[in-house]
């Protein structure tokens, strides 16, 4: 009687030790390859982080220098000395504060009648909008330039904001994070008295914070990071941003790619501290735009 008592008890324990030992291989595989996936994807900024520590010029050589044979600070030093980077790194943050600033209002106030009004022709209005985003935002160059051009704005920080105020999938993220937004708020405004700008402006905007750092983190890497437009549009290259400035940086000392890769970092060093102290309102506001 006591074999047979047993034996279940003794397959039941192999079974679990059979899932346990799989779930340990498939959690241990999944982390393998989550490490190699993000390895692929930093793969280029360790690289030029590494480059941008290397002293000399020979960072092509057979087979590449991956790792830096010590570190050495003296490509930022003499790339910080050459490069008038107080002025470029303020001329960025004119622009993406300008930048940031124009495209929240506007996806704000573009959003909210279109996810709160009942009027005749809101789903055409709307379905045009989206329409748009399937022109590519490169074809659309000319046209801003000679409506900035008209507009007197040229060599400008405005002329170089205008074309980008307004975004397509602000809107559209605005829109559904509105839509989350409970009638009774809107409600209670109105039995109080209160304007629709006061209910927009008091009630309904401090709900929909997440989705404001969303769109706010999205454009300040947007417009951090932008250098076609404002070489097109900027005559003056004292009025480049970081990025456009380290293009002008690069078609004139192409040879010494570790100043290059030196002022890179530099430019990218801020982003990255931005992404990482908002990320937690990023996924907050991406959950709350795909629920709606």
């Amino acid at each position: 009687m006591k074999l047979r008592t047993r034996e279940p008890s003794d397959s039941r324990a192999a079974v679990k030790k059979g899932r346990l030992v799989r779930k340990t291989f498939y959690m241990l595989l999944m982390y393998a390859l989550l490490i190699l996936l993000a390895l692929f994807m930093t793969g280029p900024f360790l690289w030029l982080l590494s480059v941008s520590l290397m002293p000399g010029r020979n960072v092509f050589s057979t087979p590449p220098a991956i790792f830096p044979t010590f570190i050495d600070f003296a490509n930022y030093a003499q790339v910080w000395q050459f490069m008038n980077f107080p002025q470029y790194v303020y001329n960025t943050v004119v622009i993406t504060v300008l930048g940031v600033a124009l495209n929240i209002i506007l996806a704000c106030m573009t959003g909210y009648p279109l996810a709160v009004f009942r009027f005749r022709g809101r789903n055409l209005v709307f379905g045009l909008l989206i329409a748009t985003m399937i022109i590519p935002a490169s074809t659309a160059i000319i046209v801003h330039y000679l409506t900035i051009q008209a507009l007197h704005l040229g060599n400008s920080y405005l002329g170089v904001v205008l074309p980008s105020a307004v975004s397509v999938f602000n809107i559209f993220l605005m829109r559904q994070t509105f839509l989350n937004i409970p009638v009774d708020v809107r409600d209670s405004g109105k039995m109080d008295g209160a304007s629709e700008f006061r209910i927009w402006w008091q009630l309904v905007l401090p709900l929909v914070k997440p989705a404001i750092a969303v769109i706010a983190l999205l454009e300040v890497m947007g417009y951090w990071n932008s250098f076609i437009w404002p070489i097109v549009i900027l005559d003056d290259p004292g009025l480049y941003p970081l990025a456009a400035a380290l293009t002008y940086l690069n078609g004139q000392f192409a040879y010494n790619f570790g100043w290059i890769a030196a002022g890179t970092i530099i430019s990218v060093l801020p982003i990255i501290f931005v992404f990482l102290f908002t990320q937690k309102y990023y996924m907050e506001g991406l959950a709350g735009a795909v629920k709606g």
